[in-house]
């Protein structure tokens, strides 16, 4: 049964890894660096520049994680803006510890939960009432990788939010479960319990689905 669940898990990572965009996989260094410091009281003080500044360095890493996190491309992109119109009020919990990086990604994975939540309901709907047709220019690989894509996120939709977000950060970014641990604000032991239930559920929905006799 061990065996079989990790070869689940590690199916499951390669096949998202395949799929997703990849996006920017920078570690963040684990304290804030003096030019993060500055920035940060610049963003306080709400100053445009500022702002502009963290979104030119940070949008596209933080969107490849929204990105993993919730499986649409629309829902991401509103998660992102979501974060950064909220950055100035944000910013007054950051107090040096972690990065700046590191900061945007714990509060995107906060103010996930209504986001997540649409994107699995649009699903459910999709599977409901017949899968969505696959656009005419599609060619049969892309087709193939798009439905496969929908199958996999429908079994991260049987996941609680703090089950998938520690599942993302983990198996998906190849994050250690003490970095995600500080992004999420939680025990590491808390993030390893977590991603121990993620591996036990989406087996039970791999089977379920059939996904594991896929190519």
């Amino acid at each position: 049964m061990a065996a079989a669940s990790a070869m689940t898990k590690l199916d499951f990572t390669a096949r998202l890894a395949r799929l997703l965009p990849s996006g920017a996989q920078e570690r963040a260094p684990e304290g804030a660096s003096e030019a993060d410091n500055e920035l940060a009281l610049r963003l306080q003080r709400a100053e445009p520049a500022a702002i502009d500044e963290l979104y030119r360095a940070h949008h596209a890493m933080l969107r490849a994680f929204a990105q993993r996190l919730i499986g649409e491309q629309a829902a991401a992109e509103d998660l992102v803006h979501d974060v950064f119109v909220q950055v100035p009020a944000l910013m007054r919990r950051f107090r040096g510890h972690s990065s700046l990086r590191t900061f945007l990604v714990g509060v995107a994975a906060n103010l996930a939960d209504r986001y997540v939540r649409g994107a699995r309901r649009r699903r459910a709907a999709m599977a409901r009432f017949a899968q969505e047709p696959a656009p005419a220019q599609l060619g049969h690989c892309a087709q193939v990788a798009r439905e496969q894509l929908q199958v996999l996120y429908r079994a991260l939709d049987a996941l609680s939010l703090e089950q998938r977000t520690a599942f993302v950060l983990c198996e998906i970014e190849e994050r250690s479960a003490q970095e995600a641990a500080v992004l999420l604000g939680v025990p590491e032991a808390t993030v390893r319990t977590r991603c121990f239930h993620a591996r036990r559920k989406l087996a039970k929905s791999f089977a379920r689905l059939g996904l594991e006799q896929r190519p």
